[in-house]
C-alpha cells in the first residue's frame, strides 16, 4: 500500500511523539486483530454473511496500520531513542496479531474448502440422478454427437438466496 503524496509521515522529536506514535499503531493493530477474530467466530459456525460484513471497516483499519507502520520505520532511530519500551510492545502485538491472522486465514481456508466440497458433490449427486440406469448398473445412451462414453454435461442451478 502506497502513502499518498500529500500526507507526509509524522516526525518524532520526543518521547510524547514517539509513545502517541506508537500507540496509536497498536490501537490499529488491535482494532483490526478484534475484527478479524469477530470474522473467524462467524466464519467457523457458518455465519458466512455476517463473518464478511465488515470488510470495508477492515479494509480501513488494514490501510490505517500500514500507515502507521510506515510511519514507524520513517522513525525507527527516534523510536529507539525516546521509546524503547515502545518497540518491544509493538513486536509484542505484532507477534499475537500474526497469529491471529494465521487462525483466520485457517478458518477462511476451511470454509473454501467445504463450500467447494459441498458444491461438488451437489453436481455429482444431480449427474448420477441424471445417469440412466439399465438393469440396475449405469449407462450412458448414444451421444448425438457421436462421442460415446462421454458424459452429457447438464448446468447445475444454485439458489443464491438459501
Amino acid at each position: 500500500m502506497q502513502r499518498s503524496a500529500d500526507v507526509p509521515a509524522p516526525r518524532v522529536s520526543d518521547r510524547a511523539g514517539a509513545t502517541a506514535l506508537v500507540a496509536g499503531v497498536i490501537a490499529s493493530l488491535e482494532a483490526l486483530e478484534s475484527v478479524l477474530a469477530r470474522e473467524s467466530d462467524h466464519i467457523r459456525v457458518g455465519r458466512l454473511r455476517e463473518g464478511l460484513a465488515e470488510n470495508e471497516h477492515k479494509s480501513a483499519l488494514a490501510a490505517s496500520y500500514f500507515q502507521g507502520l510506515e510511519a514507524t520505520k520513517a522513525n525507527a532511530i527516534a523510536l529507539a531513542r525516546f521509546a524503547p519500551e515502545g518497540i518491544a510492545t509493538l513486536k509484542a502485538a505484532h507477534a499475537r496479531f500474526t497469529q491471529a491472522l494465521e487462525t483466520n486465514q485457517a478458518v477462511l481456508a476451511t470454509a473454501r474448502s467445504v463450500s467447494e466440497s459441498l458444491v461438488k458433490t451437489l453436481a455429482d449427486e444431480i449427474g448420477r440422478s441424471r445417469t440412466p440406469t439399465v438393469y440396475g448398473r449405469p449407462s450412458q445412451g448414444p451421444s448425438p454427437y457421436g462421442r460415446s462414453g462421454v458424459a452429457r454435461s447438464q448446468p447445475l442451478v444454485l439458489s443464491r438466496s438459501l
